[in-house]
């Protein structure tokens, strides 16, 4: 896909009584295979490579060729392909850069897919602002959304992938997730962009209790396909039943 230089970019969000989902893939609206996944914090330089930031809340300015531009919406990003700077970022903002560093070739790790995991397999993983957290997690990331402005009480996820891992980052507040894998439970509070917890397939995942202004940030090893996805609780006890 062509992407005009140093462009905005409108990403698809969905809006329903659950809060606003907003995503970007690898072949739609990334024109390139992702290396790096940065959370950002502080102002910093922007190394000469293809990359697209994201205020994920705040306010996030950039310079690239004495131009400045603003990002204040989470469903707007800015592809560059040039070096830049990060001149101001606000007070508990945080901004996503995601890149394709010519430095770091994307990662060759290739997910397992599997209905044999367990909640025990469901593990915390210590993640670093400003650093490259694609580093940490044991896959290469094809796809990123976030889910923000949850209502009070609502509950996300209630489904499990037949393929697709993810990562789950509280970016702000707290939620909690249950985590099910047909015979065994448990529960993890995620309340810090400090770690991500991974989900293999074949779990099922709910997201719950989210507090005021909670963001989560998903990062996923596949392109979004309905097939992948077991949304009847019945259908997904049968799926672990059979071992499919």
């Amino acid at each position: 896909m062509d992407m005009e230089r140093d462009s905005f970019i409108e990403l698809p969000t969905i809006t329903d009584h659950r809060g606003k989902l907003t995503f970007a893939e690898i072949g739609q609206h990334i024109p390139f295979d992702i290396s790096c996944v940065s959370l950002i914090t502080q102002k910093q330089d922007l190394e000469k490579n293809e990359q697209i930031l994201i205020a994920l809340q705040g306010v996030v300015e950039i310079s690239v060729h004495d131009r400045k531009y603003t990002l204040d919406k989470p469903h707007q990003a800015f592809y560059t392909q040039d070096k830049g700077e990060i001149k101001y970022i606000s007070e508990n903002a945080i901004g996503l850069i995601i890149s394709s560093d010519k430095e770091t070739k994307a990662s060759a790790k290739k997910a397992s897919s599997s209905n044999k995991y367990t909640v025990s397999d469901c593990a915390l993983i210590p993640l670093e602002e400003n650093k490259n957290i694609a580093n940490y997690i044991p896959f290469a990331v094809k796809r990123v959304f976030y889910i923000y402005d949850i209502p009070a009480g609502e509950r996300r996820g209630m489904h499990a992938h037949k393929l697709c891992h993810e990562i789950l980052i509280a970016i702000d507040g707290n939620f909690k997730v249950e985590l099910n894998d047909g015979i065994n439970k448990k529960t993890v509070t995620l309340d810090s962009p400090s770690y991500g917890l991974h989900i293999p397939p074949g779990i099922w995942a709910v997201e719950t209790e989210y507090s005021p202004n909670a963001r989560c940030m998903a990062l996923a090893s596949d392109e979004y396909d309905p097939m992948n996805y077991i949304h009847s609780y019945s259908d997904f006890i049968k799926y672990r039943q059979d071992g499919n």
